[in-house]
């Protein structure tokens, strides 16, 4: 199993060799703001980054895989993030370009179809438990502002997809660029008339029970 390093919640983000790892770069913070203000996890306050070849993934049980651009994982990045999620870690992937015939989206399933066969990856139903892990979404994945902008595929995709593992979910992965619509100081979510990064605490929440 994937260890839990110390008690603190820590937002890592994998940064992998292909493509552009380091997007949304306000989005972490953002996220730990929404932990600190609805949850009492306990968080580590700075953003962890680490590299899909190296040994520290295994260090973190949550962790996070964005980009716009081709997702080509070498050997050694492969065989880490299939055993990475294997032995119990959580994956949130999500595609920037928001478009489900995009090259981000693509080249990412078709990783995915390699590592674990091509029917792993499948659409979660609007019920299911992440939708209700701490606030309630009865009408499954929250819109974003960003589906409709003219630069994805038009869509507003009204569903989530994912890999589990032994019953359990291992990697969640969405055309919804939830990532640029929690990419803003959080000190701005008081001008919002709702929250929009409450979906991310259901996403942390899940992943962590």
């Amino acid at each position: 199993m994937v260890p839990v390093l110390g008690s603190k919640f820590t937002f890592t983000r994998i940064k992998y060799r292909s493509g552009d790892w380091d997007t949304d770069q306000r989005m972490p913070a953002n996220m730990l703001n929404s932990l600190l203000e609805y949850t009492t996890i306990p968080i580590a306050t700075q953003e962890k980054v680490v590299e899909l070849h190296g040994n520290d993934l295994f260090l973190y049980p949550f962790s996070y895989l964005s980009g716009h651009k081709l997702v080509q994982f070498d050997s050694g990045e492969a065989a880490n993030f299939k055993k990475y999620v294997e032995n119990g870690g959580f994956v949130f992937v999500d595609d920037c370009n928001h478009d489900i015939d995009g090259l981000f989206a693509k080249s990412f399933e078709s990783q995915m179809g390699r590592l674990f066969g091509n029917d792993a990856l499948k659409k979660i139903p609007n019920n299911h438990e992440i939708y209700s892990s701490f606030f309630k979404f009865e009408k499954g994945p929250p819109n974003t502002g960003f589906e409709l902008n003219g630069w994805g595929d038009d869509l507003i995709h009204d569903y989530l997809k994912a890999i589990e593992i032994n019953g359990r979910m291992a990697v969640l992965y969405s055309n919804k660029d939830y990532g640029c619509e929690w990419d803003y100081d959080f000190r701005n979510k008081r001008f919002l008339a709702e929250d929009n990064t409450k979906f991310g605490v259901n996403i942390i929440v899940y992943a962590m029970g």
